[in-house]
């Protein structure tokens, strides 16, 4: 006779232990996404990777998105620049103009170059470098192009240093006839800078050039970064002489990516895109030691590229 009172007891109490693991559970995976970014110190930021002819590097050339400097600074990223340490500090979308930047911007040990858009909250890239350039201009000598702040090149005695912010094609496309023809001009500017030094172009490139680039390929035919335009602009760069350098080294890797939308868990479940690159002149390959994406640094919707040359 009291089997089953106690029975139902029973269930009743696995019901409302059930609800209740149902109600924790949303806040158990906020914590495993939390405890999924490690601490800069846990992570390995070195190179053993040679060139083909077994040198080591010597030039180590770091690239991030941040969008948003001021955020990125409160988010730790000056963390990361003095634990990675590279030589040349790539940062785009900088959003802020350069005069209303706050003092701890400024990193000991490096210049610093900044191509700000006009309008305020905007684009932008920054360049950090321990050595200082032989010259440095900003945009591409194109009036429509350059109040958006989208390109730094930097000339130092082996090479151009090209860092830069590809205009994106935008919601519903609206804007990929102005990335069309930003996609030509730069090719153009890339192709002139190469006739008098090799090319070493990192940035934000805003295409996914190729179905292993995303997760989700057959979904994103139409989404900006992986329209076949912006795709075949890609591929015609890459004509011209110069080289992804990730793929290059690494053809096959699927998983790498270095951007995830802040919705829907996106980062913690790897459904992203690769459109951070290193894309050298061909003739630089020899010098290539590695180039890694550094998934596990967090601070903003990107995350940083690393590249290993011996020049």
């Amino acid at each position: 006779k009291n089997s089953k009172p106690k029975d139902k007891n029973n269930e009743d109490v696995k019901k409302r232990g059930a609800k209740r693991e149902a109600k924790e559970e949303p806040e158990a995976k906020k914590q495993k996404v939390e405890l999924e970014k490690p601490e800069l110190s846990d992570l390995n930021f070195e190179c053993d990777k040679t060139t083909k002819e077994g040198e080591k590097w010597n030039l180590k050339i770091s690239s991030w998105n941040v969008a948003g400097l001021r955020a990125w600074l409160k988010k730790s990223g000056i963390d990361y620049v003095l634990k990675e340490d590279p030589d040349i500090l790539c940062l785009q979308e900088t959003k802020c103009p350069e005069k209303k930047l706050p003092p701890e911007v400024k990193l000991s040990g490096y210049h610093m170059y900044c191509c700000d858009s006009q309008k305020d909250g905007y684009a932008g890239v920054a360049l950090y470098t321990k050595e200082k350039p032989l010259k440095v201009t900003y945009g591409l000598g194109i009036k429509e192009h350059d109040s958006e702040g989208r390109a730094i090149t930097a000339e130092y005695d082996k090479f151009f240093l090209v860092a830069t912010y590809v205009p994106n094609a935008g919601q519903g496309l609206k804007t990929l006839p102005k990335r069309m023809k930003w996609d030509e001009n730069f090719r153009n500017y890339l192709k002139e800078l190469d006739t008098k030094k090799p090319v070493i172009l990192c940035g934000d490139l805003n295409v996914a050039h190729n179905p292993i680039d995303l997760a989700n390929p057959k979904t994103n035919t139409r989404s900006a970064g992986f329209t076949q335009e912006e795709r075949d602009n890609m591929t015609e760069l890459l004509k011209q002489g110069f080289v992804d350098t990730f793929r290059h080294l690494y053809p096959e890797v699927t998983g790498a990516y270095t951007y995830w939308t802040f919705i829907g868990n996106a980062r913690s479940r790897n459904t992203g895109w690769r459109l951070d690159y290193f894309v050298l002149s061909e003739r630089l390959l020899p010098n290539l030691c590695d180039n890694v994406i550094r998934s596990k640094v967090y601070g903003s919707d990107h995350c940083p590229i690393t590249l290993f040359l011996h020049m």
